[in-house]
């Protein structure tokens, strides 16, 4: 018998078992892989990398960790993420508290007893008072059910599950599908190694270059002397990273003045400083028309291939609706002449074929396939747990319409158990570190509250669950982010119900919103001896 149950080593789950075991409780986390880094551990493709620069892609609730840990470069790369994780396992000496290569298939709330109960793969069951559902955001690949996928016979690779080893392309013809962050990510790394690559692509996407580059020691010394203030400001911010924001409409100033700060941010690179270029840039269309005018103009200029250039151009969504991504070299790449780029949407995959791919146009033959085609975002990897809860209540049923969370922290009819960066909640609108600190603290800082009282008991109310998610809806809907069909709101997953998932109102108001509701005693929650 635990005191509480983690699932998941990633971020999430690493910082909860070293909260908990702060206060003297019992833990365990439960994970499916052979280590630790959750995202990072199995995300191993070429060109992984994080779209937040490293030094704001780090955990802050250790002084001496962050002073002590050097990052390399301005963005971090997956390898050196998954060494960062590894360095923080092992530093807080965290592994004894670790069940790796197991994963959990269920989850059941007693309600006599007010504990839950884990069921693993290997047959055996874990009870605790709490269970922390650590299972990351982006954490369900999703291998779309292409006709006749089981029929080929070449190697095939989904993203999100990479050999370990790496994989070597050399000399081979080479089929990507899927254009997303993860594609862009990819496909230049792929474009350098095979012989020919065949880019098959149904929705372009905007991408922003990160003008990447080693960690300038000067900038990292400077930082860390005033980290503190630093890591404040994040958390006080919109995104959780503290690029100064122009508090100005993008109407309110001359053509020539606004293209010249589009210009500067292009320079910066990343996605922050761009969506931060003005005010009113992700809440009013006729002010986005004018970034995304920007960087379609750049497309252009740097494709040579004007048909070519004209197909990796967005004109289905604002610019920043879809998260936006950051590249090395990824509209150049279609300058190669290994690269070809194959339109979808005019010409649908109609069957995988024992060697390649077909389309209504034509057909490809292939030495090796690769699927970037993300992943069942946010509720995937919860659902695939059967989890049940007061009554018999079964999740999966509950979340049918769409996923309902007070806070994107818990769900009524589930108790004690606790969402890490849930639906409802900032998690991928922003820096994911700083929403995961701010989670696992709100967690423990309840569950410590509830001992102390001798509660053994806590549920969202349904009328303070309904509330929520109406205001989750309404402040969406007052941006631009429900034009997009996204991720976001779980348009990639054929028969997955259509509903803006993350909370848009900004990481700093929304965890004043969680404090005071916290300093309230818990209003909106149920408690219970």
């Amino acid at each position: 018998m635990f005191d509480a149950l983690i699932v998941g080593a990633g971020f999430s789950g690493l910082y909860a078992l070293h909260r908990l075991r702060e206060l003297g409780l019992r833990a365990r986390i439960v994970e499916a892989g052979s280590g630790v880094g959750g995202t990072w551990f199995w995300n191993r493709y070429p060109g992984a990398r994080c779209d937040v620069e490293s030094m704001d892609y780090c955990y802050s609730f250790s002084e001496s960790l962050q002073q002590e840990w050097r990052w390399t470069e301005r963005y971090p790369s997956q390898p050196e993420i998954l060494k960062y994780l590894n360095h923080v396992a092992d530093r807080f000496a965290l592994r004894p508290d670790i069940a790796f290569n197991t994963r959990v298939t269920r989850a059941v709330f007693d309600e006599a007893a007010r504990r839950w109960t884990l069921t693993t793969d290997r047959a055996e069951t874990l009870e605790a008072r709490f269970c922390i559902m650590a299972t990351g955001c982006l954490s369900a690949p999703r291998v779309p059910n292409f006709k006749g996928i089981e029929n080929f016979k070449r190697p095939w690779y989904h993203t999100a599950a990479w050999p370990q080893g790496g994989v070597d392309f050399s000399g081979q013809v080479v089929g990507c599908i899927g254009t997303g962050s993860t594609g862009i990510q990819a496909i230049p790394m792929i474009a350098e190694q095979a012989k020919k690559l065949f880019v098959f692509q149904r929705t372009p996407n905007f991408s922003i270059p990160a003008h990447n580059r080693p960690l300038d020691p000067d900038y990292e010394r400077d930082l860390k002397s005033r980290y503190a203030d630093y890591r404040q400001s994040a958390r006080d911010s919109f995104f959780g990273v503290p690029f100064p924001a122009n508090n100005v409409s993008a109407l309110s100033v001359s053509a020539e003045e606004r293209r010249d700060e589009y210009e500067r941010r292009w320079k910066i690179g990343g996605g922050t400083p761009i969506l931060n270029a003005y005010a009113d840039l992700l809440v009013n269309r006729c002010a986005n028309d004018t970034i995304a005018d920007f960087v379609r103009d750049k497309i252009r200029s740097i494709v040579k291939d004007p048909a070519v250039a004209d197909l990796l151009t967005p004109r289905d969504h604002p610019l920043g609706t879809k998260r936006i991504c950051v590249d090395t070299n990824y509209y150049a790449t279609f300058n190669r002449s290994n690269v070809q780029l194959v339109d979808v949407r005019k010409s649908p995959v109609e069957e995988i074929t024992a060697t390649g791919v077909r389309t209504a146009d034509g057909s490809y033959d292939l030495d090796s396939l690769v699927f970037a085609t993300g992943f069942d975002a946010m509720t995937g990897a919860l659902l695939n747990i059967d989890i049940e809860g007061e009554g018999g209540a079964n999740l999966k049923q509950k979340w049918a319409q769409g996923p309902r969370c007070y806070l994107g922290i818990m769900t009524a009819g589930f108790p004690n158990m606790f969402v890490i960066t849930g639906p409802g909640s900032p998690s991928v609108l922003s820096n994911m570190v700083v929403s995961v600190e701010q989670h696992v603290n709100w967690t423990v800082s309840c569950i410590e509250y509830l001992r102390q009282r001798g509660y053994q008991y806590i549920s969202p109310n349904q009328e303070a669950e309904d509330g929520w998610v109406a205001h989750v809806n309404e402040v969406a809907n007052m941006t631009l982010f429900p034009q997009a069909n996204s991720w976001y709101t779980g348009a990639n997953v054929p028969g997955k119900a259509r509903i803006f998932m993350p909370y848009v109102g900004g990481v700093g108001a929304y965890a004043k919103t969680c404090e005071a509701i916290a300093a309230a005693g818990y209003t909106g929650f149920d408690l219970a001896v």
